[in-house]
């Protein structure tokens, strides 16, 4: 094994020759801890296996969500407000955990360990989840004429101790696996660069194409043939995730971890406090280490900005540091770099935030637009087509218009954008923003008519479908698609490519805790409404019997947050646009 001198050399003689030469110039080792070697390790042959585990994972992990909703009330005898709060506050658990996930990963474990370590924790999960929907003691008894026994209290917690095994397991997957894909490409190589932005394309390709195997066997075969068996498959499947993580190890790249960043944040505010009394100015000496690679393990160095000057502050070199020639307490002291670490997360906070609305918006696939669907005539044909599974046409929306955004919108905007990649991150994320609108906008029209024509048919106190298609909520669907390839996409490649090389697990989980968020938005709005619509005993807008309730109303009020929402992204998107994260190599 090499030397920390050898290979710091060898790190900064690639980078002098702008990605040139055997070895990877971003500092990325192999899995014997060697400088990683450019034509032996990484790009697509070590992402296939990257992209087959996370097939898996996602394979099994919308096998369990894309119906859950119909489990908890059909064999879990849940109303559906409550069923729909418990699973978007399920979903929304799944995707706070991540913040666990990228601290270890970032800190102590590095992406592909923490990877490996809480595959094991999701497989518990999924086996304990199959148990309680497999073994008679385990799950309520089946509904008796009009008498539905809920679950005992035993019966739940087994069910909730899987789902939630789950989100933990799922928490350190979720961050550092496309992180973990992405480091397979050298950014200091030009060539690979370009490959990087089409792998989050395909990236997403691969999650959506498991998420249509779910939606359609996985929702039939749960439905059809039973729940057991429909989860048992997911869980086969996670051992399959496992394995094919485990295969692709002596071709990956590996980034090393540089501490914790929650640490290096709290350096930087207390610093800066400490000097709070001490004046910047533009003739001000500020502290960096004089070697060409940062004091951050596997971090480069970043330009210093002329932004949140406060901040500065804990870099500055004081006539006490001098006269001691004390520069190593980083709780006193921090690097520029540092620094310049936490106004890259500061300046990221606005257009983080703007992913909620977004995120509230796609939790509507899974719960209310499964809700409406069982309302409508689901026969086509011969065939009577599971509510659920409707949420295949967002799944094919998705592999549609990633070969068009990257064989077709992305040659196009570069020919007229003059940007290497077309569209920037923030562009297309705000295109999808926009086009969410338009899925808000297209579900309430369809719920106005299928309210009218339970109106005019006198169905309006009966809880039974109305003779209008399912197949109607095909846009809805497919908008929300084309939504998640602009806005998702373009979120997780932004979020990577604008955080500190040491930081971007955290920020992949940051940028995953919008899901969390939007989810947990869902949910509390979804009450609020509640409680304001079923005063003096109304019906609500969103009651069980939904031929009595104003779902439009609900789906109204999402278009109308979206558009605001997207206001405030354009704003400070703007402001965003010509930053640079990263200084040159």
């Amino acid at each position: 094994m090499a030397s920390e001198t050898e290979e710091t050399a060898l790190l900064e003689d690639v980078l002098q020759n702008e990605g040139g030469g055997l070895y990877t110039g971003d500092g990325s080792v192999d899995s014997k801890g060697n400088p990683a070697l450019k034509n032996n390790t990484g790009q697509w042959k070590a992402c296939s296996f990257i992209l087959g585990t996370f097939f898996c994972e996602r394979l099994a992990f919308y096998g369990i969500s894309t119906n859950l909703v119909n489990y908890f009330t059909d064999k879990l005898h849940e109303e559906t407000v409550v069923a729909s709060t418990s699973i978007t506050n399920w979903k929304g658990t799944c995707y706070i955990t991540p913040l666990i996930g990228a601290i270890l990963a970032d800190t102590y474990w590095g992406r592909y360990w923490t990877i490996a370590g809480f595959t094991i924790v999701y497989l518990i999960g999924m086996c304990t989840l199959t148990l309680s929907a497999s073994v008679p003691a385990l799950k309520p008894a089946e509904c008796v004429g009009s008498v539905c026994p809920t679950a005992t209290t035993a019966q739940y917690a087994v069910l909730i101790a899987g789902l939630y095994l789950i989100a933990l397991g799922t928490g350190g997957i979720k961050p550092c696996i496309w992180p973990f894909g992405a480091d397979q490409f050298d950014d200091t190589d030009p060539k690979e660069r370009v490959k990087k932005g089409s792998y989050f394309n395909w990236f997403y390709f691969s999650q959506n194409i498991g998420a249509i195997i779910a939606s359609s066997l996985l929702v039939w075969i749960q439905e059809n043939v039973g729940w057991g068996i429909g989860f048992g498959i997911p869980t086969a499947l996670m051992g399959v995730c496992i394995a094919s993580l485990l295969i692709g190890t002596p071709l990956y790249r590996f980034q090393q971890p540089g501490g914790s960043p929650l640490t290096r944040i709290f350096q930087v505010l207390v610093a800066a406090f400490r000097k709070k009394n001490v004046k910047v100015l533009e003739d001000s000496v500020l502290y960096e280490t004089h070697d060409k690679c940062s004091a951050i393990e596997g971090s480069r160095k970043l330009e210093h900005s002329n932004e949140l000057r406060c901040l500065d502050k804990a870099a500055l070199i004081t006539d006490t540091e001098i006269a001691y020639g004390n520069f190593s307490n980083p709780w006193r002291l921090c690097t520029v770099t540092q620094v310049e670490e936490l106004k890259i997360l500061v300046r990221m906070f606005p257009i983080w935030a703007t992913g909620i609305v977004f995120s509230a918006v796609f939790a509507q696939m899974s719960t209310l637009f499964v809700v409406q669907g069982k309302l409508m005539d689901r026969t086509v044909g011969s065939v009577t087509i599971p509510a659920a599974s409707l949420s295949f046409f967002d799944f094919v929306s998705v592999i549609i218009w990633v070969p068009i955004y990257d064989s077709i919108i992305t040659p196009i905007a570069k020919r007229y954008i003059h940007k290497e990649r077309g569209f920037s991150q923030l562009q297309r994320m705000g295109i999808g923003l926009f086009v969410s609108i338009l899925c808000m906008a297209a579900a309430a029209l369809l719920e106005i008519k299928r309210l009218q024509l339970a109106r005019e048919l006198g169905l309006v106190h009966q809880k039974v479908a109305v003779p209008l298609s399912i197949l109607w909520q095909i846009p809805q669907y497919f908008l929300l698609g084309a939504a998640e390839v602009f806005t998702f996409i373009g979120q997780h490649e932004f979020f990577y490519e604008q955080a500190p090389d040491a930081m971007r697990s955290l920020c992949s989980a940051l940028s995953l805790l919008t899901n969390s968020l939007g989810n947990y938005l869902s949910s509390l709005i979804l009450t609020i409404v509640t409680a304001i619509t079923t005063e003096g005993g109304k019906a609500g807008w969103i009651p069980d019997n939904l031929n009595e309730g104003h779902l439009d109303y609900f789906y109204w009020l999402l278009a109308g947050l979206s558009f605001l929402n997207l206001v405030v992204y354009m704003v400070f998107s703007r402001k965003y646009i010509e930053k640079k994260a990263f200084a040159a190599a």
